[in-house]
């Protein structure tokens, strides 16, 4: 039976080790399909260091989340307190009642909570100002922390971000299918993959089936449109993933990449080394870079994560861990896979195809099943996921254009118009490119650089300049970042600054 407080069900936590499995399930995404791709084309040695330093400056900036979801709970806690003193106030000059330490409030709204977890006193100061009991969504720091240009910005930059999640959603699963369904190729030209086109033309001259003329690309786009039609319109509802159906999908996801790396660890050491990638190639940084921010990317989710964390106090240390055990399993799965295969394809899982794999025994055909399974391993998770981005984007349209306030005045014909906004242009995208490291590189680098880097060290500026003024220097913020000086805040932003237009360089040059 669920725990009481005060007569309201407790909200629901969760253990440390539950929090550490949520967060890694949360960053390790399929985003990691496109490493072993990246680091082929930008080299062994530049990627290492790329992928460890992006780690590195990726934690630095969850923990400013961290410390500006603090402040937004503080500030909460503080107009809470001040209402509840004006609340007292009034009500001992009306009843007279020197006995009176607490203020009875009307039971059954969302502020009587927040009354009866505030004291009257302050003798425990930085215990009741900061916490992380109170969810903030990045949206709702946005507008408690910036003026109405950043709070657009904030949703541009958002908004960009998921029409590229769509985008490589889309393009992952409609490549995934025609790869699997059409006749083995020699692959696709690595220097294509760079190019917006990304390997429209190649595709466009080769069949499908070497006894049909029907193109692969043509293929690609049936498979696209097929896709669209079936997950599209769940954007038009609130639909929301169960808890089954993301444990399943955990279970599908660590399943594929075990099998991934154990795959390629036998093939290094029955067959040797068939790869030979280089050291260095600076021509493949926008790949990689965009690639490395995409795979790091927590950070519009993570206040949604912590909020139920049963002890907040070790919610670093629990991040710190997390972040080197990914980057260590970012750098297995890469490092094996650019060594044990010859060539590798931008989405890792099409390396796994069962072209040269004969039934003859069980274990022959346990392998191909196996291989089916890693090349439709995209589908099998991207479902499931493309509904939620979808809904999330239309949701954050209409948080930009509407007012939420006033929702139900509209009519159904401006309703209807978000989910098509949200579902159309990454269709028109995908319809026109096939090309998942130019997706890659392009939402990475840009609108993730900016919800990953920009957006957290602004956050936390406005909100140290902002708690600072309402509660003084006294009051110490237990969640502040560890890279508390303000020399961190200026590196992040050099340092998103320099890589940006290091990558538009290589990019559009």
């Amino acid at each position: 039976m669920p725990r009481l407080v005060n007569g309201r069900e407790a909200a629901p936590t969760y253990s440390n080790l539950v929090g550490f499995i949520f967060i890694f399930n949360l960053i390790v995404g399929t985003g990691a399909l496109t490493l072993p791709g990246v680091f082929a084309k930008a080299g062994w040695m530049l990627s290492l260091i790329v992928i460890v330093l992006l780690a590195i400056v990726s934690y630095m900036t969850v923990t400013f989340i961290i410390e500006a979801m603090a402040c937004a709970n503080a500030i909460r806690n503080w107009q809470t307190l001040q209402a509840l003193r004006q609340s007292r106030s009034s009500a001992e000059s009306s009843e007279n009642d020197d006995n009176a330490d607490e203020v009875s409030l009307a039971s059954g709204t969302d502020q009587v909570g927040d009354f009866e977890r505030v004291p009257l006193t302050i003798q425990n100061r930085e215990f009741h100002y900061y916490q992380l009991s109170h969810k903030f969504e990045l949206g709702e720091m946005a507008t408690l922390f910036f003026n109405e240009f950043g709070r657009i910005m904030f949703y541009l930059c958002l908004i960009v971000y998921l029409y590229g999640d769509l985008s490589i959603y889309s393009a992952a699963v409609a490549r995934s299918l025609r790869d699997v369904v059409c006749d083995q190729t020699n692959g696709t030209d690595a220097n294509n993959l760079m190019l917006w086109p990304g390997d429209f033309e190649n595709n466009t001259a080769r069949p499908c089936w070497r006894e049909h003329t029907i193109s692969r690309l043509s293929m690609y786009r049936v498979f696209l449109i097929g896709f669209t039609l079936i997950f599209g319109p769940f954007a038009a509802f609130n639909v929301q993933k169960t808890k089954y159906l993301q444990m399943l999908t955990a279970v599908f996801r660590w399943l594929a990449f075990t099998l991934m790396i154990c795959i390629s660890l036998k093939l290094l050491i029955t067959q040797g080394a068939k790869g030979h990638p280089e050291s260095f190639n600076v021509y493949g940084i926008p790949s990689l870079f965009g690639a490395c921010v995409y795979s790091f990317m927590c950070h519009h989710s993570l206040p949604s994560l912590l909020a139920p964390l049963k002890h907040k106090s070790m919610v670093s240390k629990i991040l710190s861990i997390d972040y080197i055990v990914i980057c260590a399993f970012y750098i297995l799965l890469a490092m094996t896979g650019i060594f044990a295969f010859e060539r590798i394809e931008d989405l890792y899982t099409l390396d796994f195809l069962p072209y040269d794999v004969t039934y003859i025994d069980f274990w022959s055909g346990l392998l191909i099943c196996i291989d089916y399974f890693l090349a439709l391993f995209p589908i099998f998770t991207l479902s499931t996921s493309f509904p939620i981005v979808a809904i999330t984007l239309k949701n954050n349209l209409q948080a930009l254009f509407l007012d939420m306030s006033q929702y139900e005045s509209y009519s159904l014909l401006v309703r209807l118009m978000f989910p098509l906004f949200a579902i159309i242009p990454p269709f028109c995208i995908t319809y026109f490119t096939e090309s998942l490291s130019s997706l890659v590189a392009f939402t990475g680098t840009y609108a993730g650089t900016g919800i990953q880097y920009l957006i957290p060290i602004f956050l936390v500026y406005f909100a140290r300049k902002t708690c600072s003024e309402l509660l003084g220097s006294g009051v110490i913020n237990q969640f502040q970042s560890p890279f508390k000086s303000s020399a961190w805040i200026v590196f992040v932003l050099i340092w998103s600054i320099l890589c940006v237009c290091l990558v538009s360089i290589n990019l559009f040059s």
